[in-house]
């Protein structure tokens, strides 16, 4: 694994280079959670299918030490709430990073696959149903989607050819089975390719659930070859 940090890229990533020689390798960008960092997923890097270019940024946003967000979450005695600016500024940056990423790696345009857990999981969604052009899969583990996303329309052909893998833990107690259970609720009424699973799991990503995301990439990368 290597680790490198073009300085034309507008976030702090990881990379780990394809295993297998190709000339425009598909690239999947691993996205982490509230609290997390760069480090967080990239340790799946050594699972993952060997012709994948695996790059794993870091949330824009410093919640203090080696913690950082997507945007930020406060916690107050009637719920939490959560800053739609930030949001919006770290779509757009995901946005810039995926476009830069695809050239400066000399990656797949046609091959751009999001993995997101939790905070990273509703970026992701975020960024593929106002984008859906820049996106071929999506991973959603312990996710949900935005209110706001549900106003979004597109027409069928936008949406159609993309595929989504929605995992979500039964004893979850940060993001409840019910977002997970919303996500595939809107998505089963969209024209994408859906598969949803739910693990006897709380907020996390078990060994289980790992194993399903591993051959689900793996197979998405199979359908494509020649």
């Amino acid at each position: 694994m290597s680790k490198l940090q073009p300085q034309n890229l507008p976030l702090t990533h990881l990379v780990r280079p394809p295993r297998k020689e190709v000339d425009l390798p598909p690239l999947l960008i691993l996205l982490h959670g509230l609290g997390s960092n760069q480090h967080d997923l990239f340790g799946t890097s050594r699972l993952l299918d060997e012709r994948f270019l695996i790059l794993s940024p870091c949330g824009p946003y410093a919640l203090g030490g080696d913690s950082f967000a997507w945007y930020e979450v406060e916690f107050n005695p009637t719920g939490k709430s959560i800053n739609p600016s930030q949001i919006e500024e770290s779509r757009k940056l995901l946005i810039q990073f995926i476009q830069e990423a695809v050239t400066t790696y000399g990656a797949d345009p046609q091959q751009v696959y999001l993995m997101g857990f939790s905070q990273g999981a509703i970026m992701s969604a975020n960024v593929a149903l106002t984008r859906p052009d820049l996106v071929t899969g999506l991973v959603l583990m312990s996710g949900r989607i935005l209110p706001k996303l549900l106003t979004i329309k597109h027409e069928p052909e936008e949406l159609a050819g993309l595929s989504f893998l929605v995992i979500h833990g039964t004893e979850d107690t940060v993001l409840p089975i019910e977002d997970g259970r919303a996500i595939r609720e809107l998505l089963s009424e969209l024209p994408v390719n859906l598969t949803y699973s739910e693990y006897e799991m709380g907020h996390e990503v078990s060994r289980a659930s790992l194993t399903e995301v591993v051959r689900w990439l793996s197979a998405r990368l199979d359908e494509l070859e020649p």
